[in-house]
């Protein structure tokens, strides 16, 4: 199993409800059709989770599509895929929720279904199945999917989620038929139920398109389109700041938080642009609040503000000065997410960078100025190049920009244009004269023509058009010294099929999941021969899906109204074709930022633009809200301006205090112990490796799932506790700030610990005297013990703190003094008989030896790759100190030395040798780790241990 991790549940913060509970109505599971790692960083996930767990009658618990290993286990035994709070199987909930935010996940759509034991064909379920509902982007146009799914959630959840379930839970309590269950879902606004409406093949197409309701349809009463809906005002639905805690690590592991939702500039190819209209932003306090609260509940390190275009928040430039300070402070870094080449004025580009932050992504999009207006982009060369000086000049060190490449209308000098844009990029750093270039990166996608776009009628380049472009932009992306990443033409073309397909791409689907489809936009995965098998034996002519398409003709996704003007994306499909741009919607005309002041923003006596999409928004309102945003933050500001003159006046007043003061510690007396730190010094990260610490030991079990995880993950779990207690870590003194701490040797996935070690430093209260030397014993356990409690509240499930020493300077470090370790493993009652004496047999024998293959790898072109594997033979004679049975337990015990020289045996290997079978990692438990604290000295546990001085320190005895 490569990650454990994914499937264990049990993570802080995770809310579990008991299925008995009498007032639980409904029980919800999100069936996220990819990994672990990618739904937990989804915000989406976040937000329903929390909206639908905060009803004391509704429960939301999460599964997630197992990878090819885990899929594997579970056919072989017969296992169903289960829920992380409950392990419940998913055919045993209420519904069954399906998140759709990609086209290449529709296999994993299926796979969750069929794990879950729920038939894979709506029209297969009885009234026993759960009801299979699904939203997201991808529901706007999901006729692909319409045989699998019961019903669709268009548009925003928040306000008409917890109103379905409830439904669907009463009814299914009261033991109502299925069929009357979706026509009465089909009443609440957004929800289409597929089995309500006829398709018919458009002939002017050839593709299939809604032409009515069915006779179930119009029995049920359901419109003749469905509308989208959508949240009027976010400040209603505050963003999540508790969410279950990523154990396995989450493609985005940090506290994220969505500002805004909608975007105000019209990109033409932008699906998400057009869908989640009107712009409606959140309360900058309320952003705050979120980000800080989210970042102390579960200790991350991280943080970012997302949204469309960050940089057209109406507010971005103050909350990120009034973010910062606070981020700063915890030691946590800021990143945000989809930048646009203008609006970074220099004082926001120094404030993100004091956080940590040392590149920066923009988008873009084309790469000359014809084609950023053919779709709309309000980007000049001119803002690319100067926000490049700006940033460079400031020491980022990355700059990396999408583009997308097969736009309508686009040629040779446009696709060339995308490495210009690069190379003109990394000659304003040459032209700086930096002392090392910084890395440039372009990243390009091809263009898939979207649903409720503009550019919806549009055709996708041929795949060998967009191939002989990717070799192009390879080629001159290495001349010009850019590094560049390109998308998969092949899955490109795939997504375009099912952006734009209709319900006979339903059984090419079916057929490609049975042959093995599953994890499409992962390229180990992606099978193109499996697609175009599937699409062949169904008769699918792919050229209908990907050729231009008539305007004023029915469309597969047009019964879904975005509640868009008609005529309004015909306007700018024709716009785009003259390459005629739209100002953005709700700036003052003329402007592309927002005002940064309030006085700037009460001035203001232009209009806000508006080009009429149809979506209705009040322009006073939104004014009015953006320069009572500006007033709160100008608050915010001018407290954050006290706070910090209190502190000057403070330190200060502690710099002229009495140097007789026995209790300060004269710097002189630290001087080289604390090494100098080569951030800058504006850095948030500088004081704190510069700052006196203490090393403190901490004795750790590892029971339960915890097991489980990796050294790598415990090194991203470890600090997280340290912030919820609120002890603050050192750091290192490099570029890439880390917690400094070091572990023992580490465990194999699965095997617990009784006697677990970690050495770290710490800022405390009293380091500068413990640095000093001025600390005796009883002192530093005092302090020891007062941490050691206030870690246990914020410790991880299954990880128990046992105690906690601080290390006096001098002592030895935990790398110097671990010298071997007793393990014990767990025996089933068939293997005890004659094992004693199998084990005393081995031993009294001896030249015991294990052989293992090892895997030969050598650097090629910056990388280390296998080249090939060799036999290693392992003496265990000096290795192995003793083996013994105890039968009363059930345990077979051995003790194992690890500080000669060589290869070493793993315990797994030598457990197998004195069994004479594989054991499998679980059934072992390392029960504590083993010191020598002089060369000839016996072994002795490190707990037992305590004070063991260098030579040099042995004075301090």
């Amino acid at each position: 199993m490569q990650k454990p991790g994914r499937y264990l549940g049990g993570e802080e913060q995770a809310i579990v409800k008991s299925a008995d509970d009498p007032k639980l109505r409904c029980r919800f599971v999100l069936a996220f059709p990819d990994l672990y790692e990618i739904g937990m960083s989804h915000l989406g996930t976040r937000i329903i989770y929390d909206l639908v767990n905060r009803a004391e009658d509704l429960c939301c618990e999460r599964a997630f599509s197992p990878w090819r290993d885990m899929e594997a286990e579970l056919r072989e035994r017969e296992l169903p895929l289960v829920s992380l709070e409950t392990y419940t199987p998913l055919a045993q909930f209420d519904v069954v929720g399906v998140s759709l935010q990609y086209e290449l996940s529709y296999s994993n759509v299926l796979l969750n279904l069929e794990l879950g034991q729920i038939p894979l064909r709506s029209s297969a379920r009885s009234d026993a199945d759960p009801i299979v509902i699904a939203g997201g982007p991808t529901a706007t146009h999901p006729e692909p999917l319409a045989d699998f799914i019961d019903l669709f959630l268009v548009g925003e959840a928040e306000e008409l989620l917890p109103e379905l379930l409830r439904l669907i839970g009463r009814m299914r309590g009261e033991g109502r038929p299925r069929r009357e269950i979706l026509a009465a879902a089909a009443q609440l606004p957004g929800i289409y139920v597929p089995c309500f409406y006829e398709v018919a093949v458009e002939p002017r197409t050839q593709l299939q398109v809604v032409v009515g309701l069915s006779e179930a349809g119009r029995a049920a009463g359901a419109p003749a389109s469905v509308e989208r809906v959508f949240v009027r005002d976010l400040d209603e639905f505050k963003f999540p700041t508790r969410f279950p805690i990523p154990y396995a690590e989450a493609i985005f592991d940090r506290a994220s938080v969505e500002i805004t939702r909608g975007c105000t500039e019209g990109c033409r190819f932008c699906q998400a642009g057009m869908i989640y209209r009107p712009v409606r932003e959140r309360k900058p306090e309320d952003i705050v609040e979120a980000v800080l609260e989210g970042t102390d509940l579960a200790g991350f390190n991280e943080a970012s503000l997302t949204a469309l275009s960050t940089a057209d928040v109406s507010c971005i430039d103050p909350l990120i000065k009034a973010l910062v300070p606070e981020l700063a402070k915890r030691r946590v870094s800021l990143g945000i997410a989809s930048l646009r080449a203008y609006g970074l004025n220099e004082s926001m580009l120094d404030e993100i960078k004091k956080v940590g932050i040392d590149g920066l992504t923009f988008a873009p999009e084309a790469g000359t100025q014809r084609m950023r207006d053919v779709i709309n982009k309000n980007v000049s060369d001119e803002d690319i190049l100067a926000s490049a000086r700006r940033i460079f000049e400031r020491g980022y060190e990355r700059m990396k920009m999408y583009f997308i490449m097969g736009l309508p209308t686009e040629t040779d000098e446009d696709v060339v244009g995308i490495i210009e844009t690069g190379r003109k990029v990394r000659e304003v750093a040459r032209e700086l004269e930096l002392e090392r270039i910084p890395q440039v990166t372009v990243s390009v996608s091809q263009h898939v023509p979207k649903p409720h776009t503009p550019f919806q009628w549009a055709a996708m380049d041929s795949m060998e058009d967009l191939e002989t472009k990717v070799r192009l932009l390879r080629d001159m992306a290495k001349r010009a010294k850019l590094g560049i990443k390109t998308h998969n033409v092949r899955e490109s073309w795939l997504e375009c099929l099912f952006a734009r397909g209709d319900r006979r791409l339903g059984d090419v689907l079916e057929a490609a999941y049975h042959a093995g489809a599953r994890f499409d936009g992962w390229k180990e995965c992606f099978s193109f021969e499996i697609w175009l098998d599937a699409l062949e034996a169904h008769g699918i002519q792919p050229e209908h899906y990907t050729s231009t398409l008539p305007v004023g003709v029915p469309l597969p996704w047009s019964h879904l109204d975005m509640q868009l003007e008609p005529g309004f994306l015909e306007g700018e499909y024709r716009k785009a074709l003259a390459s005629r741009v739209s100002p953005p919607c709700g700036k003052p005309a003329g402007a592309k930022v927002h005002h940064t002041t309030i006085d700037a923003a009460e001035a203001e006596r232009k209009r806000l633009v508006c080009y009429d999409c149809g979506v209705a928004c009040d322009l006073g309102d939104m004014r009015e809200e953006r320069i009572v945003a500006l007033r709160g933050l100008s608050r915010m500001a001018a407290t954050r301006e006290a706070e910090i003159l209190d502190e000057e006046a403070r330190a200060e007043q502690a710099a002229t205090v009495d140097p007789a003061d026995p209790s300060l510690v004269p710097l002189a007396r630290l001087r080289g112990r604390m090494a100098t730190s080569n951030l800058a010094d504006d850095s948030a990260f500088k004081h704190n490796a510069e700052a006196p610490f203490s090393k403190v030991r901490l004795f750790f079990a590892k029971r339960g799932t915890i097991r489980f995880l990796s050294q790598l993950d415990l090194v991203r779990i470890i600090p997280r506790m340290f912030r919820r207690a609120g002890v603050e870590m050192g750091f290192s003194r490099g570029f890439s700030p880390q917690p400094r701490m070091s572990f023992g040797p580490a465990l194999a996935l699965g095997m617990g610990a009784d006697e677990e070690v970690l050495d770290c430093d710490l800022l405390l209260e009293r380091s500068a005297e413990d640095m000093a030397g001025l600390l005796d014993a009883a002192a530093r356990q005092t302090i020891a013990d007062e941490l050691l409690e206030r870690l246990r509240e914020a410790a991880p499930p299954g990880m128990e703190l046992l105690a906690a020493r601080i290390v006096a300077p001098g002592e030895k470090k935990l790398g110097e003094l671990v010298a071997g370790a007793d393990f014990a493993v767990e025996l089933a009652p068939e293997q005890l008989p004659g094992l004693g004496e199998r084990v005393s047999g081995l031993l009294a024998a001896g030249d015991l030896q294990v052989t293992r293959e090892q895997r030969i790898k050598k650097k090629r072109r910056g990388r280390r790759r296998e080249v090939g594997t060799k036999t290693v033979t392992i003496d265990l004679d000096q290795r192995l100190l003793s083996a013994a049975v105890d039968s009363e337990r059930g345990l077979l015990r051995f003790r194992l030395r690890t500080d000669i020289e060589g290869a070493n045996a793993r315990p797994r290997e030598l457990a197998a040798l004195l069994l004479g079978q594989p054991v499998e990692d679980h059934r072992m438990r390392r029960e504590r780790l083993l010191a020598r604290p002089e060369p000839e000295s016996e072994l002795i546990g490190l707990r037992e241990l305590g004070v063991a001085w260098r030579a040099a320190n042995r004075r301090n005895l």
